[in-house]
């Protein structure tokens, strides 16, 4: 069994590869965690691919849960035998990883390593975008591309539950079924309409004050069309590649729009940020009023095929690595 996965080039899911690492003692401030699950979300295959620029080689995965092995100088609010998890930190495709502790934060009783891995950078990035990027206000009918995703099945619900309408885009039968679930009370198969005309029905013309999209080249242009006047489009990823430059004219033709490129670090910027918005999404996974679903769990030594399924749109919900 490999100890973790290195990357040593950039390039496809190949260069995904088990090794066996020397883990270091935690130095000051950092803690040493036996690691439980590790996320594996859009933005490792970006880093893979070096479309985001990484120091090589290195041990991909930004989030994960485990339990705290040991401490190092200056560590007093946590201590060995705690579980933790983190987010925005690489190392999580490993058995053990070294994390600074302040953004370590407590896994309550009631939640599973497992579940508090799959919440971390997918939940905190539900948790912006509907409460801090664009607020959503009960009422508001919204727009939630890739709803049966793992951040959209998070995102819908997190909506409902502000009392806003979603309507969510899918790709299949299975994953409208999962998107229905979460509680998109109008689901698109974009793969069947043009999914712009069908939110021009379903809003008497009107348009959505703002559209969540994570899909990106495919799917921006005709979101923008989905807006009604000073409507926002929020671009938090791009599973079906980057966006090309946008000429501000668009926004304006379109009825004074905005777009926003939001990423987790500006909103998890300090600790008290970090740990109100793990702890609102704790309480709700412990109350059982949002259900985090793991689509997918993959050997560590399997992270290739991970990648692979990933990319090809093959999972719904959360993707982990279990060491």
């Amino acid at each position: 069994m490999p100890t973790a996965i290195r990357i040593e080039r950039t390039g496809g899911p190949e260069v995904l590869t088990p090794a066996d690492v020397e883990v270091p003692s935690p130095g000051p401030g950092e803690v040493l965690i036996d690691v439980a699950a590790a996320g594996v979300n859009y933005i490792d295959t970006y880093q893979r691919a070096g479309v985001y620029s990484m120091n090589l080689p290195y041990t991909p995965g930004l989030e994960g849960a485990g339990t705290i092995a040991e401490v190092g100088a200056g560590v007093t609010d946590l201590a060995p035998g705690d579980t933790v998890a983190w987010q925005g930190y690489p190392g999580g495709y490993a058995q053990r990883a070294v994390v600074p502790a302040d953004i370590a934060v407590p896994v309550p009783d009631g939640v599973p390593a497992e579940t508090a891995a799959a919440v971390m950078l997918q939940g905190i990035t539900a948790h912006y975008l509907v409460n801090s990027t664009y607020p959503v206000s009960e009422g508001e009918t919204i727009l939630v591309h890739a709803a049966a995703g793992g951040v959209g099945l998070l995102l819908t619900q997190l909506a409902k539950a502000k009392g806003a309408r979603v309507l969510g885009t899918v790709s299949t039968a299975e994953k409208e079924t999962l998107a229905r679930r979460a509680g998109a009370d109008e689901v698109i198969r974009y793969t069947d309409r043009d999914f712009s005309e069908v939110v021009d029905e379903l809003t008497g013309g009107e348009g959505v004050p703002v559209v969540y999209d994570g899909v990106g080249a495919s799917t921006y242009d005709a979101s923008l069309r989905c807006l009604r006047r000073r409507g926002m489009l929020v671009l938090f990823g791009a599973s079906s590649g980057p966006v090309p430059p946008i000429d501000p004219q668009v926004l304006n033709s379109g009825g004074s729009l905005y777009l926003t490129r939001p990423t987790a670090a500006d909103y998890v910027a300090t600790r008290d940020e970090l740990t109100r918005r793990t702890g609102d999404l704790f309480s709700a996974v412990a109350a059982g009023t949002l259900d985090v679903r793991v689509g997918a769990r993959y050997p560590l030594a399997d992270a290739r095929t991970a990648h692979e399924d990933l990319e090809g749109r093959r999972t719904t919900g959360k993707v982990l690595l279990v060491p």
